[in-house]
């Protein structure tokens, strides 16, 4: 079984997305699990349909080296981003996980991202489920 896993934090809007969308693009044998850095962002990927939720960040970097794949904004590799919810060692959990992962471009600490200009959320986040559904495939092909 593939573990998925959707990291988010705030309110958990970007997470919510994407454990829908995600419910709706792989396949059953896929774990969908949603890793809040709150219990807000946590339970809004609960009700989107996460099989299994985790919020705080000592839980995230606990689960994180166990998934296949990571899906999240560009945040959560930002130290401090999300309001200080993103620590260091969150950040080096995520990069040094064997898990592929997918980040969407969006953050809100002056980050400037190359090539994503006039790309709305819908568009980012079709984009993102389309590369999870290929890297799933690969996987569970290898």
């Amino acid at each position: 079984t593939m573990r998925v896993c959707v990291i988010d934090g705030r309110g958990g809007g970007l997470g919510c997305r994407l454990v829908s969308g995600l419910r709706k693009t792989l396949d059953l044998d896929c774990q969908i699990l949603g890793l809040g850095t709150n219990l807000v962002a946590a339970e809004a990927m609960r009700e989107a349909g996460a099989e299994q939720v985790w919020s705080g960040v000592e839980t995230i970097e606990r689960i994180v080296p166990t998934v296949d794949v990571i899906v999240a904004s560009l945040n959560m590799v930002l130290p401090g981003a999300m309001l200080g919810e993103v620590t260091p060692k969150l950040v080096r959990t995520i990069l040094e996980a064997k898990a592929k992962k997918v980040l969407l471009p969006l953050n809100r600490v002056r980050v400037e991202i190359v090539g994503t200009e006039g790309r709305t959320m819908d568009m980012l986040i079709d984009e993102c489920l389309s590369r999870v559904r290929v890297a799933v495939q690969a996987t569970c092909q290898a």
